[in-house]
Order: structure tokens, then sequence, then C-alpha cells
């Protein structure tokens, strides 16, 4: 017989080695494209020659937070390209978004509140007043209201909901509510009166949005009652505006502070043109006519100044 033997046991496996995983790659992280001196200077000849706003030398960063977005889309690497691209586009489309993106200020609903106090407790009384001891009996008396840098139209419906409630439903009135901008952008979403939830927030109060506004998805819309009093056009206040015609009260808010003062001596020159003899001119609550245009006299009522031709 055999004699015993010891059998080896089977050599172990070696373990079947783990597929390795690359290492992840993070997308590069494309820095936003810088705008040189000779680029903030050739940008704000370009910009004044479109709508007369004036670009400081040390506004670079304007340019670049309200521009970029726009010049990454065009797959342009730098500002020059960017302009020339503009300036070649025979459309003008890019050249009117370049606008949209300059003028798209800050605004909201009653903003600064106390001009709407002003339009409610002083100078619509008074127009009406005005306007009532000239005025065939029983004739329907004109109010006539230029906001003539709207926006997205939170002023114009502001002075709206004012008229609405102060004139109430059934009134002798014929009311002319006109709110012009030269950004098309701005004239669109104002014409459809469609704000979303942030925009809302922003100065309109509770019982406004529930007796004025409808929801429209996640957005409000303005009802037919306050969308209908108001009429918007595109108008660039640095060309002749004489074609609008005669207005009782005008809002021309914060627009001059972004205009050379040659600038704003024509234009408020315009507006005087533009404003009836008895009539009220309100500008922002950081600006002054002083030195701009003689025509007017500074007055106040309560908190609040506003102008009258002399």
């Amino acid at each position: 017989m055999p004699g015993n033997f010891s059998r080896k046991p089977p050599a172990a496996s070696a373990p079947s080695a783990s597929p390795v995983s690359p290492a992840y790659v993070f997308p590069a992280i494309k820095k936003a494209v810088k705008i040189s001196q000779t680029e903030v200077q050739l940008f704000s000849n370009y910009i004044y020659s479109l709508c007369g706003i004036h670009i400081e030398p040390s506004k670079a960063y304007l340019l670049e937070t309200r521009l970029g977005k726009l010049l990454e889309r065009e797959g342009c690497d730098s500002f020059t390209a960017f302009y020339y691209k503009a300036k070649s586009d025979s459309s003008k489309k890019l050249e009117k978004e370049i606008i949209d993106g300059i003028t798209t200020n800050e605004t909201l609903f009653f903003r600064d509140h106390s001009p709407f106090e002003l339009l409610k407790h002083k100078m619509i009384p008074e127009v009406i007043d005005k306007r009532s001891a000239t005025a065939p009996k029983g004739a329907p008396l004109p109010i006539r209201i230029w906001s003539a840098a709207c926006s997205t139209g939170q002023e114009v419906f502001s002075i709206a909901i004012v008229l609405k409630e102060l004139l109430g439903q059934h009134h002798n009135y014929i009311i002319k509510l006109i709110g012009t901008d030269i950004s098309d952008a701005a004239i669109k979403q104002a014409s459809y009166g469609i704000y979303n939830k942030f925009e809302i927030e922003r100065g309109l109060p509770r019982e406004c949005l529930q007796r004025f506004f409808s929801s429209c998805g996640e957005n409000w819309k303005i009802n037919d009652e306050i969308r209908s009093m108001a009429t918007f056009r595109k108008i660039n206040l640095m060309e002749s505006f004489a074609g609008l015609g005669k207005f009782d009260i005008i809002f021309c808010r914060n627009v001059a502070i972004y205009l050379k003062l040659e600038d704003r001596v024509a234009i408020f020159n315009r507006i005087a043109d533009a404003l009836e003899s008895d009539g009220y001119l309100i500008i922002g609550s950081t600006e002054s006519l002083t030195g701009v245009c003689p025509r007017f006299i500074p007055k106040r009522h309560l908190k609040s100044i506003f102008y009258q031709l002399r």
C-alpha cells in the first residue's frame, strides 16, 4: 500500500483587483472677462451715443456685471471683441440688449412712498380744482400724468392705484397715464403687467395685492381695471418728446444722476415745455435741479419736495 502522504493545500488565489475609478476632474471655472480702462472708455462713448447715459471711468465694475453674461453668450473673449460684434450687428438686436442691460435699474412699487402721498393728498386734488374752475359744467375733466423713466412699470401702476383709490370706480375724468422708457425689455414687461414674487414683495401693500392683482402661475398679474388706465411707449429722453403733449404731473425720478450736466439741462428744459403752466414735477429724493434748469422752482409739502414752473 502506498504510504501516507499529505496533500498540499491549494494555493490561495490572488484577490482580484478592484476596478480603479478614474479621478474626477472638476470642470475649469471660467474666469469672468475683465475690462481694461481703454475698453471702459470705448464702451462709455458707445453707450452714451446709444442712450445718453454717462459711465464714469471708475464704474468699470458696472460694465462687467451688467454686460458680462451677454459677452459670454456671444462667445467673445474681450470687451473689445464684444464691442465690434455689437457694432457689426445689422439687426441691432445686440445693441438693444446692451441698452437693456445698462438701463435696467432698481424699481419697486410705491418707491420712497412720500411722492405718492403727495400725489394723493395735494397734486391730484389741486389739479381737479383748477380744471373744474375752467371746464364747462358737467364736462369730463382731463388728468394727464407721465412717468418719464418708468422701467418695468411699477411706478406707473402705483400711480394708477392711487388714482383708482382716490377717484373711485365711477368718475367724470379723462385719465391719460403714460409710461415711457428707453429699454425695449422694460416696456414689454410693463405692458404685460406681470411680476414675480420678489418684485411684488418689494413695496406693494398686501391689501393692494389682494385688490388689484390676480395670480398667474407663480407670478402676479395686474388687474385689467388698473392695466387699462396706462399706456407704455419707448422714448429716448435725449431726443424730442414734444409729440407726447402737455401733462399736469410728471415723474422723472432717478434719471439725472446718470447724465452729464449739459444733457440734464437739455432734458429738463424739454420737460418744462411738456409741463402745464400750473403742473407739478417730481424728481428723485437725492436729485436737485439747482444749476440745471432755472425755469423750475422747488416747493415743499410736508416731507416732500416737488417742482413747479416759475
